[in-house]
């Protein structure tokens, strides 16, 4: 049910001070990173999640004002019978806090653990909801996605973007946003993007045949052919599985105003998030992967971009896909404005 704890392990599942917003517009932000401290679901790396994640916000005009950010931790710094300390009743109130204000930006990132409760609307194919876990879930239980639905999203002001980073499992439903963009192991989020890459193949296959004939060419090109002729083939087993899609969901909120919410999740909700160890520090890896995709390639990236690129850091090393939903159908070729 919970994310264990180990190297390159899994994030099993487990009071404060729809018009796009302008830049230089009122930035607020909330960062809880819980490692279940004590209990027998402990994790490592939530903590210094939310410490690094504190450091980029800083290089993107979020100011630390307690007017303007609130941290909840489970650490030796945040007293467990105040306000932040990462209770479900704290989290919620801080939550309400967040969005509370209208013209603002606001930006949202929670590392720990992800679960799934039964649905009981009726509403999903799987028979599950996504939930996030606090602290305190063993007494008082986890927050599901329909709660963070009503709270996040239908409570977010006019002329107000929410930005959303989910570091847990099961979260690629995790506050139910009606659309999806889905990522296949290469990154690639629609049929063009693949197109693209057949049409890549075909072009250096005809390219070396009009270069002349000798027999390590004529074996070369067969090859890329062959592999052009595998890949489109593929296609039409992965149409389904890519691009743009409507949640099962979808329908209940369809007649919703349409507004700027956007969620980068660390795995499909069938999946688990890593917790990891790199350069010898515990941090999430979907965490991880979207700071260092933000490092290297800097601020002005499309939202595929970025999607992308943070699936790229994983490859090889995570099986987790990375996920980007939103509130309304949207071009991801718009840049990223944190």
């Amino acid at each position: 049910m919970y994310r264990d704890d180990q190297d390159d392990g899994d994030r099993d599942d487990a009071g404060y001070g729809g018009d796009a917003v302008p830049r230089g517009s009122r930035k607020k932000s909330l960062l809880i990173g819980i490692n279940y401290v004590g209990s027998n679901h402990a994790l490592e790396g939530c903590q210094q999640d939310v410490a690094n994640v504190r450091h980029f916000l800083d290089t993107q005009g979020y100011s630390r004002d307690s007017r303007s950010q609130v941290v909840m931790r489970d650490d030796q710094q945040t007293d467990p019978n105040g306000p932040f300390w990462p209770t479900g009743r704290n989290m919620l109130a801080a939550m309400e806090w967040l969005v509370s204000e209208p013209g603002t930006t606001n930006f949202l990132h929670y590392s720990g653990h992800g679960g799934q409760v039964p649905d009981t609307d009726g509403a999903r194919s799987s028979g599950f909801d996504d939930t996030i876990v606090p602290y305190d879930f063993e007494d008082n239980g986890q927050i599901p996605s329909g709660v963070l639905h009503r709270i996040l999203v239908k409570k977010l002001p006019p002329r107000s973007t929410l930005f959303l980073i989910f570091d847990c499992c099961h979260s690629g439903s995790a506050v139910e946003l009606p659309y999806i963009y889905r990522s296949d192991e290469d990154g690639n989020v629609n049929m063009i993007d693949n197109v693209r890459e057949g049409m890549r193949l075909l072009g250096a296959a005809n390219h070396l045949i009009q270069g002349g004939f000798t027999f390590d060419k004529i074996g070369e090109a067969r090859q890329l052919m062959g592999g052009a002729s595998s890949f489109f083939k593929g296609l039409t087993h992965k149409e389904d599985e890519q691009g743009l899609g409507r949640q099962d969901f979808a329908d209940e909120y369809e007649h919703e105003e349409n507004k700027n919410v956007y969620m980068f999740s660390g795995c499909r909700d069938d999946q688990t998030s890593a917790d990891a160890t790199i350069g010898g520090s515990h941090v999430g890896a979907m965490s991880y992967a979207f700071l260092e995709t933000m490092q290297r390639h800097g601020p002005d990236q499309t939202y595929v971009q970025v999607l992308q690129n943070t699936r790229q850091v994983l490859k090889g090393q995570y099986t987790q896909v990375p996920q980007l939903s939103v509130q309304h159908s949207m071009d991801l070729n718009t840049l990223i404005h944190i």
